[in-house]
């Protein structure tokens, strides 16, 4: 134990002083940084070699720094892609991914859609490199990868003003011309996008959170992915309700294509369960309210799907069970009755239904506020005081 402690304190040594050093060469290149010297130095500090997490003081020091430098955004993600891309650290290279995490969640919406534009421009660049140490593979490395693949996925999504995330997708108009046609939107574009994003969180183990060396950090990244995977399941179960309310009114190749994405919904539904289960057991946070995750039965789906098949879609309409009741959601999406009459007269106007599954050009074709909900602003993703002791 004493040979390790050594060593620790050996290894924490040198990393101080990489810090100095860096901190160092930034102002005696101040000239070469345009005046954003100081953005520089914050990003340093708070991604540095000592085995706390990101101290609030530099997270809004950065903040206001931005706010008041006109184009420091590119500067500042240029700064901390270097950071990432420099470090053979895998400390320094998970507190800068939760850095860029809660940057993200932390500032304004002008300063979320830079930050994200950054990113599709490639001023913000988020790759990890494998981290070695003299001791052998990093265990912190499992961990590290997958938490930036999901921060990757996290840059397309945007907080509305109630403060929960949303897909940075729009579709070709933002006015729906009807109630159903706001249904196709969230069924065949916000809810595969939830898909997307659960698929990230799923790949968290909790082997991954066991075996990091940084367990205080990655108790802090965690718990700011689980807290935005709970919104985002909260989306995904009302496109679920949506789409079982639709689906015998859907044409065939549609209804097809609905449930493919049930039959995926089942599977990550019980993933989600399992893992929210394990995570309870060792994510650290009080403050973290787990939502009851309702199982998707396969085989309601599979009946779904046959009973939803030409030769017999009438009665299967007669006879169709609400999967949002099974599920427990209330006031799932209504249909309007433009879908109402005989069978022919549904088939013609299924036809003039058009879901058009093609990405935007753009993420950001429309202008956001400034305004954000102070449920974004405060930090409460920091481990209670029981924990730390």
């Amino acid at each position: 134990m004493g040979v390790v402690d050594i060593q620790g304190k050996l290894k924490l040594a040198i990393g101080s002083m990489k810090d100095h050093a860096s901190i160092g060469k930034a102002l005696m290149n101040h000239h070469q940084y345009d005046g954003f010297t100081s953005i520089n130095i914050a990003v340093l500090r708070a991604t540095g070699h000592d085995n706390g997490t990101i101290d609030d003081k530099y997270m809004h020091e950065i903040l206001f720094l931005v706010s008041n430098s006109p184009n420091s955004i590119p500067f500042l993600a240029e700064r901390i892609s270097c950071r990432l891309a420099k470090t053979k650290d895998s400390l320094v290279a998970l507190k800068t991914l939760v850095l860029i995490h809660r940057l993200l969640r932390g500032g304004n919406r002008s300063f979320e859609k830079e930050l994200c534009k950054a990113h599709v421009s490639g001023h913000l660049q988020i790759s990890t490199r494998p981290c070695f140490t003299k001791n052998g593979y990093d265990r912190s490395l499992g961990f590290l990868q997958k938490y930036a693949s999901y921060i990757e996925e996290r840059m397309s999504w945007l907080i509305n003003q109630a403060g929960k995330l949303e897909p940075a997708i729009v579709s070709k108009g933002l006015e729906f011309r009807s109630y159903d046609e706001k249904s196709i939107d969230m069924v065949f574009r916000t809810l595969p996008k939830c898909q997307v994003l659960i698929d990230k969180v799923l790949e968290f183990s909790s082997n991954d959170m066991l075996g990091s060396d940084h367990s205080l950090v990655a108790q802090v990244a965690m718990s700011n992915t689980l807290r935005e995977s709970f919104q985002v399941y909260v989306t995904f179960s009302e496109g679920i309700a949506a789409l079982d309310n639709m689906l015998f009114d859907l044409t065939p190749s549609a209804r097809g294509l609905a449930c493919e994405i049930l039959k995926k919904a089942s599977l990550q539904s019980q993933r989600l369960h399992d893992l929210y289960a394990s995570c309870k057991k060792i994510v650290r946070n009080k403050s973290l309210e787990y939502p009851f995750v309702q199982l998707i039965s396969m085989d309601h789906i599979i009946a779904l799907d046959q009973y939803g098949s030409p030769k017999i879609q009438p009665l299967a309409s007669q006879s169709h069970v609400s999967l949002s009741r099974r599920m427990g959601i209330s006031n799932p999406p209504q249909i309007s009755n433009q879908f109402k009459g005989s069978l022919p007269e549904r088939e013609k106007k299924e036809e003039k239904i058009e879901i058009n599954l093609s990405p935007p050009t753009t993420h950001f074709s429309w202008t956001l506020e400034t305004k954000i909900s102070k449920v974004w602003v405060v930090f409460e993703d920091e481990p209670t005081n029981e924990s730390q002791v």
